[in-house]
């Protein structure tokens, strides 16, 4: 590949990074406002068009009229309440088909133009199953939530968010990696590792955003005046806690927290005086400024913009991470790089 399409196919990656940012900020929204069961079919190639008529209306609306949201959480919704949620959940799924064709047409076009490399094109389809995976993986995560109970299963979000950060972090290191090749260079464990933790934490906020716990224990730092809630190994046996038990799930996370306010400053202190300073630097305050939207979004008991920025700060966070690792083992000079 030369330089110049090195930078192109960066370019396109940064862009495809950039969509999958704004899709999951805005199922962020959509789970928030309970707007994700209100289409209750998947039609990947058909549900592009949005209701054109009254009647297009009036038939989805009868549609939702059937599920448990509507029959236990919604019964006195008109047709004006169900356009609001439904609005959220067709333009969820609208982004997410607009990432597919943004990252298919282009990558067809440098592979038949011969400006990939043929190990980057495997890489790149790979990264494509991943999103074709993530669709399917998204309708599985709805029905979980149009059977019985109103709201969808926490382990399928959880594994929705986890993939759609999998997704993200595959072109980023791609990108990162065609505008500054690093063949032979060594990882750095310390930098990998806590962007592992990042995304880890990220996972353990699906399962407060599943199970709602963002609810309960609205203080802090203490839980409720405890460091430890009494109700934290309630459930038996003991490992179901971690599951599905909101005082465990809440503490999990919190704990994440406390591991990262020691090892991220830690990392910049190492890394503050090498190649990988500002990477460095980027981390250290996108971690302050998500604490803070995290603290707020609990002190203030979950309003949807402070929740929705806090979901979005998570997947800026690990960008930051990411970047921080793969500047670190670009070959970062000085004392503290090794």
């Amino acid at each position: 590949m030369t330089e110049a399409d090195r930078r192109a196919v960066a370019a396109w990656l940064f862009s495809c990074d950039a969509l999958v940012f704004a899709v999951v900020v805005v199922g962020g929204i959509t789970r928030l406002t309970e707007s994700g069961l209100s289409i209750v079919e998947w039609q990947p190639i058909a549900g592009v068009l949005p209701p054109l008529a009254q009647a297009d209306w009036e038939a989805l609306f009868a549609k939702y009229r059937t599920t448990p949201q509507f029959s236990q959480a919604f019964p006195d919704m008109d047709l004006e309440g169900f356009k609001r949620i439904f609005w959220w959940e067709y333009f969820h799924r609208l982004l997410a088909r607009a990432i597919g064709l943004v990252f298919l047409l282009p990558f067809l076009w440098f592979l038949l133009r011969g400006r990939l490399e043929r190990s980057l094109a495997w890489k790149l389809a790979g990264v494509f199953v991943l999103g074709a995976l993530q669709g399917a993986l998204g309708w599985y995560m709805v029905q979980s939530g149009l059977v019985a109970e109103p709201r969808v299963s926490h382990f399928r979000l959880t594994a929705h968010l986890g993939l759609a950060l999998l997704i993200f972090a595959a072109c980023l290191w791609l990108a990162m990696e065609l505008l500054r090749p690093r063949a032979g260079a060594r990882p750095q464990p310390f930098a990998l590792a806590l962007a592992g933790l990042v995304f880890l934490m990220a996972l353990s906020g699906g399962f407060v955003a599943g199970l709602r716990a963002g609810h309960a224990y609205n203080t802090f730092p203490l839980m409720n005046g405890h460091l430890v809630p009494p109700e934290t190994f309630m459930l038996e046996p003991w490992w179901r806690n971690f599951l599905w038990n909101v005082a465990t799930v809440q503490l999990v996370h919190r704990g994440f927290f406390w591991l990262l306010l020691a090892l991220v400053p830690l990392l910049w202190w190492r890394l503050r005086a090498t190649e990988a300073r500002l990477a460095a630097h980027c981390l250290l305050a996108m971690f302050a400024v998500q604490a803070a939207l995290g603290i707020s979004t609990l002190l203030l008991k979950v309003p949807i913009p402070l929740a929705a920025a806090h979901q979005g700060g998570a997947v800026l966070l690990f960008a930051c991470a990411l970047w921080t690792a793969h500047a670190a083992r670009a070959g970062a000079k000085g004392p503290s790089a090794r």
